[in-house]
């Protein structure tokens, strides 16, 4: 059994040293790996990033994150990675980690995601430039994540997570205004979630929303935005399965 601890959504700021050390100074006795879905800044400064380093450093798991859409407001999303590299966190972007724990390979495929809608809602690739350029965008998300997926199955992971901001399913949305929907998360997220052969997708973005959602594919999805989640974080118990025969 693999212990996934999870939150997004901290957005912390120079007010917020120390708020969530002390919860994440036990995780070694509850968790395997601590994933960060995006939003981990205010306004994606690196004094703000240097808050969230300290917050993680030196925890006795191995942290993976993705950045989210305040992480790159002030165009400094580069600096951001670099802060949260130093102190030790894989920050993934159309790519993937694998993790030894306790002998067994986890895999996680992160990327930030984005927006698009759902199905029999969602923007196409036609008409202006600018339009197709926002659903390029995400569908070039969602192939990087499925991309990263399937190379974990193929490095023997026997359990592999999909990790993004946005959502890849309009469950885990319910709470948030309808009319947002498309603002939040694609379904293009989901299709690569299912294609890759994920056993569990987390992400955030959606503060109303829900924890639980579903995939086409029956792939659980959860939202663990921390307004959603109501704690430091949440913790999830994936089995583990062999590895596809090479």
């Amino acid at each position: 059994m693999i212990r996934v601890a999870a939150v997004g959504d901290i957005h912390m700021g120079p007010d917020s040293h120390g708020a969530l050390r002390p919860a994440f100074d036990t995780l070694g006795e509850s968790a395997d790996v601590l994933l960060l879905a995006g939003d981990l800044t205010r306004h994606g400064t690196v004094e703000e990033a240097q808050v969230v380093a300290a917050e993680v450093e030196g925890l006795p798991l191995p942290v993976v994150a993705v950045l989210g859409n305040h992480d790159y407001q002030s165009d400094q999303d580069d600096k951001v990675t670099m802060v949260l590299q130093r102190a030790g966190v894989t920050v993934l972007e159309g790519s993937a980690a694998v993790l030894d724990i306790d002998g067994t390979r986890l895999g996680v495929a992160g990327t930030k995601g984005f927006c698009g809608g759902f199905a029999g809602r969602s923007a196409g690739e036609f008409g202006e430039p600018e339009m197709k350029a926002f659903v390029r965008y995400t569908r070039r998300c969602a192939a990087d994540l499925c991309r990263s997926l399937l190379e974990l199955e193929e490095r023997g992971c026997a359990v592999r997570i999909a990790l993004t901001h946005y959502s890849p399913v309009p469950d885990t949305l319910a709470g948030e205004p309808p009319e947002i929907y498309p603002f939040l998360g694609s379904y293009l997220l989901a299709e690569a979630v299912d294609e890759g052969r994920a056993d569990l997708a987390v992400h955030g973005h959606a503060h109303l929303g829900s924890e639980h959602g579903l995939t086409a594919g029956g792939v659980k999805v959860r939202n663990v935005a921390q307004p959603v989640i109501g704690h430091a974080f949440a913790v999830y118990h994936l089995p583990v399965r062999a590895p596809a025969a090479l």
